[in-house]
C-alpha cells in the first residue's frame, strides 16, 4: 500500500504496526532496493515499511507485498525521525531499521526465522540486539564501478577491533558493557570517513517503547538498549552485511578517484551465509543453539 507522507501512514497503518517484527528498509538512492525488501522478507519480518523516493519503482508483486512511505532520507536526523515515529506509533514491537543495499543476517538464519530469534532475546530479558555493519564491496571495480555486486561481494576478514565507550558523566569509567566498534571500509579509508560515522556498532533492533529516542550515533537514550550483553552471560549479536559505505566511497568526489581497488590481502569473497560471519567473530549466538 502507497501512503502520501509518513503523518499518512501514521493515522492510517495503526493495524501495520499491532504485530510485529517490523522491517524498515530506509532508501537513501535506487541501488539494490528490490533485493534488501526480499531479503528481509525471507528472514520472516511480519510487515515491510519502506521509506522511498516517489522516483523508485518497484516491481508490482513487491509493491503489493510493503508499505511504501514517501520520504526523503538526505534531510538532516532523516534515520531518527523515521524510526523515532514508528517507535512511539508501535509500543512493545520489535522493530529493524536498514538502508537499502543492506541485508541482516543472524545466527542460523537459514533455518530460523527473525521471529524465532527474537522470541529467544525476549526471553532472556534483552530489549535489544547488537548488529555489526560489516562492509561489503565489489571485487572488481572496473566491472562494477558503483562498487556495488552481490555476485562479485567481498568483505574484510579481519581488521575489526572495539574500545571502551567514554562516558562523559564519568571520565573515570567507562560506560558498562558498551564499545565501539570500528573496522571495514570506514577504518581502511578513514581519511575519507568524519569521526562520528566511523563506528560500526548499530543497535538496529530494537522493542519499542515509549520515550525511546533513536540517536544520530545509531544508540538510544536508554543505556541497557546500547550494551552488547546482559550482566551475567553473553548475548545474541547479529550483523549487517552492507554496500552503503563502498556506495558512498565510490560517488563522492572527495574520494571515488583516489580508490581503484578496495580488495587487499585481508580480502575474501563473501558467501552470503551466516556461518562464514559467525567463524569471523562478526556476530555470535550467545546461549542460543
Amino acid at each position: 500500500m502507497i501512503y502520501n507522507d509518513l503523518k499518512d501512514f501514521l493515522s492510517k497503518g495503526k493495524e501495520v504496526l499491532a504485530k510485529g517484527p517490523i522491517a524498515l528498509i530506509l532508501v537513501e538512492d535506487l541501488v539494490e532496493v528490490d533485493t534488501t525488501i526480499r531479503h528481509h522478507q525471507q528472514a520472516g519480518f511480519k510487515e515491510t515499511l519502506v521509506f522511498a523516493p516517489p522516483e523508485l519503482e518497484l516491481p508490482d508483486v513487491l509493491e503489493k507485498a510493503i508499505h511504501r512511505i514517501p520520504f526523503n532520507m538526505h534531510e538532516n536526523g532523516a534515520t531518527e525521525t523515521a524510526v523515532n515515529a514508528i517507535n512511539d506509533a508501535a509500543p512493545d514491537v520489535w522493530i529493524y531499521y536498514c538502508y537499502n543495499a543492506e541485508y541482516l543476517f543472524y545466527p542460523f538464519c537459514e533455518t530460523r526465522s527473525i521471529g524465532e530469534m527474537l522470541a529467544f532475546n525476549s526471553e532472556e530479558r534483552r530489549d535489544s540486539v547488537l548488529t555489526y555493519v560489516v562492509d561489503l564491496y565489489a571485487g572488481d571495480l572496473n566491472e562494477y564501478p558503483t562498487a556495488v555486486s552481490l555476485e562479485d561481494a567481498h568483505m574484510d576478514k579481519t581488521g575489526y577491533y572495539a574500545l571502551a565507550r567514554k562516558d562523559p558523566d564519568n571520565h573515570f569509567h567507562p560506560k558498562e558493557r558498551q564499545l565501539d566498534f570500528f573496522g571495514g571500509l570506514r577504518w581502511r579509508y578513514e581519511e575519507h570517513i568524519p569521526m562520528i560515522r566511523r563506528k560500526i556498532d548499530r543497535i538496529a533492533l530494537f522493542k519499542s517503547k515509549p520515550g525511546l529516542r533513536l540517536l544520530p550515533s545509531h544508540t538510544f537514550n536508554d543505556e541497557e538498549m546500547n550494551t552488547y550483553a546482559c550482566p551475567w552471560h553473553h548475548n545474541i549479536t547479529a550483523s549487517i552485511c552492507s554496500f552503503r559505505t563502498a556506495k558512498a566511497l565510490k560517488s563522492n568526489p572527495g574520494s571515488k578517484f583516489d580508490i581503484e581497488s578496495f580488495t587487499w590481502h585481508n580480502s575474501t569473497t563473501f558467501e552470503w551465509h551466516s556461518q562464514q560471519l559467525l567463524d569471523l567473530g562478526l556476530m555470535e549466538p550467545g546461549q542460543w543453539f
